[in-house]
């Protein structure tokens, strides 16, 4: 599939993940919320990321091929774990705008670390793909973590949220949600890393 294609196709993910049913069922279901985070970071902005890279690879910023991955790698757990932390998940879920600036830096800051692994010119291409293939598994790790942490909690982290409009207990929609946080964030960035790192293992045996 063409880069233009790619980004049309990861746009068209991410407007239908905004502009769908998902954001009107965030405030009274956990699953809506985790599903709309997981529809972003892991299926729309990898795909737009993959149309872009090969537009952005020889930015002056692609230049740091260590040091800028790792700082969005951290700047992403910051984030992500950020988010979800009672009083900002709380945030998030009962004002529409609090909705809106975390969905906006969710993307924001995947689409850098998407990118920023993608890209790479003839000259740089396996640093790039090694850096990239780093920050992926970093991502891939904290993502698996953080869900593994909200899927096996014992009790509600969030407490009985006050639009609590699910037909499953608290408890219960938590599981299932950090359960779709390691089914896809952590699948999706921990294949993108596999496959980055067998570039790499790919030009060492050519070279």
């Amino acid at each position: 599939m063409s880069p233009r294609a790619l980004t049309l196709l990861g746009l068209a993910i991410l407007a239908l993940a905004w502009a769908g049913p998902l954001p009107r069922m965030v405030p009274g279901s956990f699953v809506a919320h985790m599903s709309l985070h997981m529809a972003v970071v892991g299926i729309g902005v990898p795909i737009l990321a993959a149309g872009l890279a090969p537009r952005l690879a020889r930015h002056p910023f692609m230049r740091s091929q260590m040091a800028l991955p790792v700082a969005i790698s951290l700047l992403d757990f910051v984030v992500v774990w950020g988010w979800h932390t009672p009083a900002l998940h709380h945030a998030s879920r009962t004002d529409p705008w609090a909705l809106g600036f975390e969905q906006l830096s969710f993307a924001v800051v995947s689409l850098a670390v998407w990118v920023l692994a993608l890209a790479g010119t003839a000259e740089t291409r396996r640093t790039a793909a090694l850096a990239g293939a780093l920050s992926l598994f970093f991502t891939s790790m904290h993502m698996t973590l953080l869900g593994a942490l909200i899927s096996l909690a014992p009790r509600s982290i969030y407490g009985d949220h006050l639009h609590h409009g699910s037909a499953m207990s608290p408890v219960v929609e938590q599981q299932l949600g950090g359960v779709i946080m390691l089914a896809i964030g952590g699948v999706i960035y921990l294949l993108g890393g596999l496959v980055l790192m067998a570039r790499v293992l790919r030009r060492e045996t050519v070279t």
